[in-house]
């Protein structure tokens, strides 16, 4: 299959230059400012003139619960989801019944993916403190790291940031990307027990903040640091959502040369404690949703190259698993479709710019993760594109969500920004509201030293 995409705005390493781009079955063939082919060659044109053209975004963090807790999701339904917003590749945690702490387990949902995932795919191995050997078996270059995330899914002791002495004997022999939650557990429970106290289960949601606060994630984030800076170790931290922690990071060194990275989620950057009331359960994350001046400043250090990169930490529960009081609503929200759009969005507000964007959602993933030959624009590299008219208003509906849990805390959001098109390894798997399924993603490669 043969496509030259004309006209259209690249964003891409900084700049942003009006060229065609000509896609030869999964890849980049050749970009220019105007291409040229022989007439008798066979290939499908699309005009771009107006729109912009983005590499994929590559979302290091989602919880697609496949398999067990598919009555949420599942990974055609989810991949559907965030093709439709604009991911090309996807990185997946390990809380999924059986968790995945076994390598066995592990390739089980890659076999999963292969057949079902319209997006590009990989999956961390679980870690918790029982399965250490185990979890050091894992292939760099072809899994995307080790993490806890989410294993305390039914245990709030699962966190490995409470426990240091385990992280000693995990930082001392870890060769690949570990990627961890920071979250104090003795804080949390006696931030909670106090609010019991006052209000029993019901406590209003406008205090998760302070249930699950900046004590909370400094103490656990400082605690870490400290460990894996000793051991020089490759340490990646999921979703900061203080100010004060992200002051903790080093914007001094080079993306490639950084040996502890770190991610701001769209979630934080867009909602803060002002939205409590309004939304209630729909935004209750761990790690919660924080101040005004936390959403405000993480961009800020974000734009300031402290905070590496954008993720979503998509996490999908059914509106019966969000709904009831404060203590039985489960955390996470979904996010993949439309997470870029809120991204561009932010860029129409004059808060980030469009190269920014670019950076932190596809070039950075793919730096910090060392994934090979995705997250650019180049020659050679897989076509895993975005195509976006900034110019094209809609509005977040029931009818238009695709997620299989049917709700969003976007929804009545009106964007001014509509992907197009979608380009997974070349193949146009989404344009203009209508899918092509007939080609599944591939499983993401990276490079063997982390």
């Amino acid at each position: 299959m043969k496509t030259i995409i004309r006209n259209a705005a690249l964003v891409n390493e900084g700049n942003i230059i009006v060229a065609d781009l000509f896609i030869v079955n999964e890849r980049i063939e050749k970009i220019a400012p105007s291409i040229h082919l022989a007439s008798a060659v066979s290939v499908k044109e699309i005009n771009a003139e107006g729109l912009y053209l983005l590499p994929g975004v590559i979302d290091d963090q989602v919880h697609f619960r496949e398999p067990g807790l598919t009555h949420k999701a599942n990974m055609y339904t989810e991949s559907k989801a965030a093709v439709a917003g604009g991911i090309t590749s996807y990185m997946d945690m390990p809380n999924t019944i059986p968790n995945t702490l076994t390598q066995a387990l592990l390739e089980e949902t890659y076999t999963i993916a292969s057949l079902a995932s319209l997006a590009n795919y990989s999956f961390f191995m679980g870690i918790n403190q029982n399965n250490l050997e185990e979890a050091l078996k894992t292939d760099n270059e072809n899994v995307c790291g080790i993490t806890d995330d989410g294993l305390y899914f039914n245990n709030d002791e699962g966190i490995l940031a409470n426990y240091p002495d385990f992280l000693e004997k995990l930082f001392s022999r870890a060769d690949t990307l570990v990627a961890l939650h920071c979250e104090d557990d003795a804080i949390i429970k006696n931030n909670t027990n106090l609010y019991r106290k006052m209000y029993g289960d019901n406590i209003p949601f406008i205090f998760h903040h302070k249930i699950r606060s900046e004590e909370a994630c400094l103490t656990a984030t400082k605690r870490v640091l400290e460990i894996a800076k000793k051991y020089n170790n490759r340490l990646h931290l999921f979703h900061i959502s203080t100010l004060a922690e992200a002051n903790l990071f080093d914007n001094k060194i080079p993306i490639r040369e950084k040996r502890i990275t770190a991610e701001a989620c769209v979630h934080h950057l867009w909602f803060s404690d002002k939205d409590d009331e309004r939304l209630g359960a729909k935004i209750k994350w761990n790690p919660a949703i924080k101040t005004e001046a936390d959403k405000n400043g993480l961009l800020a250090v974000l734009l300031d190259d402290k905070l590496d990169i954008i993720a979503t930490d998509h996490a999908p529960h059914t509106i019966a698993e969000k709904n009831g009081s404060y203590c039985k609503a489960m955390s996470g929200g979904p996010l993949v479709q439309h997470a870029l759009p809120a991204m561009l969005e932010l860029f129409h507000q004059g808060k980030i710019s469009l190269e920014k964007i670019v950076e932190k959602m596809s070039h950075h993933v793919a730096e910090v993760y060392r994934i090979k030959e995705r997250g650019y624009i180049r020659e050679g590299y897989f076509a895993d594109l975005v195509l976006v008219d900034l110019h094209n208003s809609w509005q977040v509906t029931s009818e238009n969500i695709l997620y299989k849990c049917g709700w969003s805390p976007f929804e009545k959001q009106c964007f001014n920004s509509k992907i197009v098109s979608k380009f997974v390894n070349g193949n146009l798997v989404f344009d203009n509201g209508h899918f092509n399924e007939s080609k599944k993603g591939k499983r993401v490669k990276f490079e063997k030293q982390r």
